[in-house]
């Protein structure tokens, strides 16, 4: 909540997404130029409703570059590389699990700041962890909004759209006014 949403973030991220940005807090992840990369939203939406993507992805490059990876199936690979029975899946697994709690403690915090329920995501966070890849999307927010080294998948896909998407080469098609 280091960087809350204003009225310009929102104006910009409601042209990222094409509608308006339920349950916005705050901005996670601000590319160079200054516009939202990735959103904090509160844990309930307005209208009772339950939301457990916490970190959600709003930059339409980053969107669009995560997509081609989902696409080429990189996704069945990150679920071998965590089913994988030797070191390196030993340690992407306690990673990704400490991924999810990190996760979940970062949702918690901003649930009682917000005086949030968490009563039906409780143990729920994003993106398939922790046990499995189920969108890339929202584990690349994860590591956005907390930086890199809070989640491995993130950081793996990160890595890979780096050539398409980086938060430090500003390819927004957004106008920001």
């Amino acid at each position: 909540m280091a960087d809350p949403a204003n009225e310009r973030d929102i104006a910009i991220v409601e042209r990222q997404l094409g509608r308006y940005p339920r349950g916005m807090v705050a901005v996670g992840a601000r590319c160079v130029c200054g516009r939202p990369l990735a959103v904090v939203t509160r844990p309930v939406l307005p209208g009772g409703i339950p939301f457990p993507t916490t970190c959600y992805l709003t930059s339409p490059e980053a969107v669009k570059a995560v997509s081609h990876v989902e696409a080429n199936g990189v996704m069945a690979e990150y679920n071998a590389m965590l089913a994988a029975d030797d070191e390196a899946g030993r340690e992407l697994r306690a990673a990704y699990r400490m991924a999810h709690d990190l996760y979940l403690a970062f949702r918690h915090e901003l649930a009682v700041r917000l005086g949030d329920s968490e009563e039906h995501i409780a143990g729920t966070s994003a993106g398939g962890m922790p046990v499995r890849v189920k969108c890339l999307h929202a584990l690349l927010a994860q590591t956005l909004v907390m930086g890199r080294g809070a989640n491995p998948i993130g950081d793996l896909t990160l890595a890979r759209i780096a050539g398409e998407f980086a938060p430090n080469v500003c390819r927004c098609a957004i106008d920001a006014e």
